[in-house]
């Protein structure tokens, strides 16, 4: 099964993104009122890295509340690793894991349609496994 699965049900409405220029209490501020843990960073509308909760924790730590007033770009993840939507969730889990993040910007043909994370891979993949088992279940009461 592929990203494209997940995302089909999804607009472009429903991306939340920032600019590079956006400052890091603006993004604090949307990451808190949003209850979300990342946003894709943008220039000119192409993906260009991500700003996460650990992002700003990490310089919080080391800069003081000062960080708060720089751009995100001085302080978000880059180059963000992007999918596409024929990305199988298992690729992407698996890329995951051995990078150690949680979220994914989905681009094709250079934009952004989509920004998806683990919890999304992982619903969907509990949710083939329930679906899977439903089936044998049903299979082995018709034997």
């Amino acid at each position: 099964m592929s990203i494209a699965r997940i995302i089909a049900q999804r607009g472009s409405s429903d991306i939340i993104a920032c600019d590079v220029a956006t400052p890091v209490s603006e993004v604090v501020t949307t990451l808190a009122t949003r209850r979300i843990g990342a946003l894709p960073v943008l220039r000119e509308g192409s993906v260009v890295g991500i700003v996460s909760e650990r992002d700003v924790i990490y310089r919080l730590a080391e800069h003081g509340g000062e960080c708060l007033d720089l751009p995100v770009e001085q302080i978000m993840t880059s180059p963000a690793i992007t999918v596409e939507p024929a990305t199988t969730i298992d690729e992407a889990l698996g890329m995951m894991t051995r990078r150690r993040f949680r979220h994914f910007p989905v681009v094709e043909d250079g934009k952004l349609i989509a920004f998806i994370s683990i919890g999304d891979l992982v619903k969907h993949k509990m949710d083939e496994v329930q679906h899977e088992a439903e089936a044998l279940r049903n299979y082995i009461q018709a034997v």
